[in-house]
């Protein structure tokens, strides 16, 4: 079901999606780098595994994690893209709900208070 969900996330979004999804996968594989390099030790890394190399097996066991949060944080990342202008060429955003206005009943003739003036 996520297959589908992902592959229909890709058509609506097309770039949105994909820049999405690198992006968090850039996010934690530099976190794991990070984190490795200054000192945490993850136990299912052989010893002879590079910092690259162990950062980016954590990142792959993550994925799931990050394919879930792409297909949350896709259409909130597409929506602040139209709102900056950034996107125009991509499918359109459904419109912002509008505040509702109130607009009574039509005024029958010469039913207008006083403050407004004579009534011709």
């Amino acid at each position: 079901m996520t297959r589908e969900r992902l592959k229909t996330l890709l058509e609506e979004y097309g770039k949105v999606a994909l820049g999405t999804y690198f992006t968090l996968f850039a996010l934690v594989l530099l976190g794991f780098a990070l984190a490795i390099s200054t000192g945490f030790q993850p136990e299912s890394a052989p010893g002879g595994v590079g910092l690259l190399g162990a950062a980016y097996i954590a990142t792959k066991v993550t994925q799931p994690i990050r394919i879930g949060a792409t297909l949350l944080l896709t259409p909130l990342v597409a929506r602040l893209l139209h709102k900056l202008g950034v996107l125009k060429s991509e499918k359109a955003m459904p419109p912002e709900p509008q505040a509702a206005t109130k607009a009574g009943p039509p005024e029958a003739p010469g039913t207008r208070d006083a403050s407004s003036g004579p009534t011709p």
